[in-house]
């Protein structure tokens, strides 16, 4: 059961059906990537200056985020306890938050960002992120170091983790036998029992690293032979027992459409927990690598309020705060601890929230390396040959 208590809503500039959390994570999802230039804007105009902290609390804080990804109890609370006025803007894919940052150049008039981790670099290497001042922000500290110091941003310069989560899959058990471990097995399951009730995720990195898992090779990989190898594969001997591509396919396992799903966990929870029949459903974090992913908070470039922003991040940091964060949305925080106080607080599917350590020491974070066009053209031709 969970202790979510009830709010007036936080208003963001966004509909749902575009920008809410249970879709949040399908980060490149069925179109190519964007160039940097055409992402970023064209022009060699000056970046506006971020402002600097004096120790006084700026009576406003303008935030963009992913739709309905931070707890209304919790923007309140912080708005009560420092009289600073929240503003919440939504955005529902990290390319549509890089290209609105990039155009204006740092006058967009946000303080606080929510990119996922790796493309961190690339707004970093484009300034469009403002240093951290880590003496303002007590409550790092509270963070497990398995989610600091990420190699897509190193001493946690420009970002602190938000919010982390993983992939897998989850299967029918009145449809597959056995107990399918590892994305080899996956992979012969989708080709057996499964075929033709098999949904993946509409991301490329995460369809590819079905393939690259199950034979040993480093999701990040930008070897041609091992894409080469991948797209022969994926489009050849998985794609024909592939039904539909959903990066949110919650209501499938609701209705007992499908027999094997590749899911982020958090979505597990949320669909094993509306199901009829919640037991005939079983989530696998397969081995050998997942996806770690880590969106984070960061400061925008030309941050107004930037003492105000300091202080809402160190807020959300606190781990009576960040528990509301997990009971909010599913997700944990890398606050230390946290499983301890969801137990407190009777959050249910506690192993759907916290994938155990032994798990999370063999993930792999996600990298947006020079790879990605080849990435996502090879998930359109599996797209394309799908049964």
């Amino acid at each position: 059961m969970s202790r979510r208590r009830a709010s007036d809503p936080v208003r963001v500039l966004a509909p749902r059906a575009e920008a809410g959390r249970i879709s949040r994570r399908a980060l490149l999802g069925g179109f190519a990537v964007i160039g940097t230039a055409s992402l970023l804007g064209c022009g060699s105009r000056s970046m506006a200056s971020t402002a600097s902290p004096d120790g006084t609390l700026e009576g406003r804080l303008n935030v963009y985020s992913w739709g309905d990804y931070e707890s209304p109890d919790n923007i309140r609370a912080f708005r009560e306890a420092n009289d600073v006025t929240v503003q919440v803007d939504a955005f529902a894919s990290n390319e549509e938050m890089i290209a609105k940052i990039g155009a204006s150049r740092g006058t967009s008039g946000y303080d606080v960002l929510v990119p996922s981790g790796q493309f961190v670099p690339m707004m970093v290497a484009n300034d469009l992120l403002s240093k951290l001042d880590h003496s303002l922000l007590p409550n790092l500290a509270n963070i497990e170091p398995a989610f600091t110091d990420q190699p897509w941003d190193p001493g946690n310069a420009y970002t602190v983790p938000k919010a982390w989560g993983t992939t897998g899959f989850a299967y029918d058990r009145t449809k597959v036998d056995g107990r399918p471990r590892s994305w080899q097995d996956f992979l012969d399951v989708a080709a057996g029992q499964a075929s033709g009730s098999v949904s993946l995720l509409d991301d490329p990195w995460e369809v590819t690293s079905i393939y690259f898992g199950a034979k040993g090779i480093d999701p990040n990989t930008t070897d041609p032979a091992d894409l080469d190898a991948a797209e022969a594969y994926l489009t050849e001997e998985l794609a024909p027992h592939v039904r539909n591509f959903n990066s949110a396919p919650t209501q499938s396992v609701i209705q007992n459409e499908l027999a094997l799903l590749q899911m982020y966990n958090g979505d597990a929870r949320l669909a094993f927990g509306e199901s009829d029949d919640p037991d005939r459903w079983r989530f696998v974090y397969p081995t050998p690598t997942a996806n770690l992913w880590v969106d984070t908070w960061a400061l925008a470039r030309g941050a107004q309020h930037v003492d105000s922003a300091h202080a809402f991040i160190d807020f959300m940091l606190d781990p009576e705060v960040a528990i509301g964060e997990v009971d909010w949305n599913g997700y944990p925080t890398g606050v230390a601890g946290q499983r301890a106080l969801a137990e407190e607080w009777e959050l249910d599917m506690l192993d759907l929230i916290f994938p155990p350590d032994k798990v999370v020491a063999r993930l792999t974070p996600a990298e947006l390396t020079d790879a990605q066009d080849r990435l996502t053209s090879i998930l359109e031709q599996v797209q394309a040959k799908a049964g």
